[in-house]
């Protein structure tokens, strides 16, 4: 198997994974976060659907400068939004990685910020950066939820909430 459709294969395994979380995001809980410096929940969740639309921009653009360029964060406020947000990033990160060669995994791919380098890897690197964000900010919503008392879907196998005792 080749490096993209490993890619691939991760990208549609974690966006089955994040949409049973989504599927459960509690309506009136936007503004929900354990402590004072935490992330609220609806922009964690927000954030979390937008990276799966990153293979799209690492792959078609060398850097993202958040002060230069067009960037500007989603701003969602349902679960349907939620959801309809998720199935566009996944389709568009999905399509890159399809329409992509081996080759377009190596040249590098910076974040910066009015100029200064925060972080530099190769566009393989900044995609897989990208998975492993999805999987840590899942968890941190996994965190909200369970101190919400919401059931938590199963991620890498049955969760508690699936198990019979």
């Amino acid at each position: 198997m080749d490096t993209l459709s490993q890619l691939q294969s991760e990208l549609e395994s974690e966006y089955q994974t994040t949409k049973k979380f989504i599927n459960r995001f509690p309506e009136g809980k936007n503004e929900y976060a354990p402590h004072e410096k935490s992330m609220k929940l609806m922009p964690l969740a927000t954030h979390v659907v937008e990276i799966f639309g990153w293979p799209h921009t690492i792959l078609t653009t060398s850097e993202l400068d958040f002060a230069k360029g067009a960037y500007q964060p989603t701003v969602l406020s349902t679960r349907e939004e939620l959801l309809k947000k998720l199935d566009e990033n996944y389709e568009s990160g999905l399509q890159a990685l399809q329409n992509a060669q081996e080759d377009d995994l190596n040249p590098s791919w910076t974040i910066k910020n009015d100029g200064q380098e925060l972080a530099s890897w190769s566009k393989y690197g900044a995609i897989r950066h990208g998975l492993n964000q999805i999987t840590h900010h899942r968890a941190q919503m996994g965190v909200y939820y369970r101190l919400n008392d919401i059931p938590l879907p199963g991620s890498y196998g049955p969760s508690a909430d699936q198990q019979s005792f």
